[in-house]
């Protein structure tokens, strides 16, 4: 992203967009639930029947033929949406202590003993 004033980051109290988002306008969370709460006939993959359902609970569904399958994938979604992901912890033992010199900008040349 450019910065304006050659550079400079803004100045305080201005804003990069001043204008914003429109009022009224919609942001795409409320475009996707409004249309997965869009009601349909659909064939029912566990049945076979057409039924009326939402989208989302066509693709649901649809996620549970899968796993029914053997799709790991389907079935490792379904998991995640009904009980949530796990999180990933990270264990980490040892006595040595770790620094680190991150140069985000290239101002200063790198030195191996920092």
């Amino acid at each position: 992203m450019a910065f304006p004033h050659d550079g400079k980051k803004f100045k305080k109290g201005e804003s990069g967009n001043p204008n914003g988002r429109p009022k009224g306008s919609l942001n795409r969370s409320t475009i996707v639930k409004k249309w997965l709460q869009t009601e349909s006939e659909f064939k029912n993959p566990l049945t076979g029947e057409l039924e009326k359902m939402t989208l989302e609970d066509s693709i649901t569904l649809s996620q549970l033929a899968q796993a029914g399958k053997g799709n790991t994938n389907a079935y490792k979604a379904l998991l995640d949406s009904a009980y949530g992901a796990p999180k990933q912890e990270i264990e980490t033992t040892g006595t040595q202590d770790v620094h680190a010199y991150i140069d985000w900008f290239g101002t200063e040349e790198s030195d191996s003993s920092k």
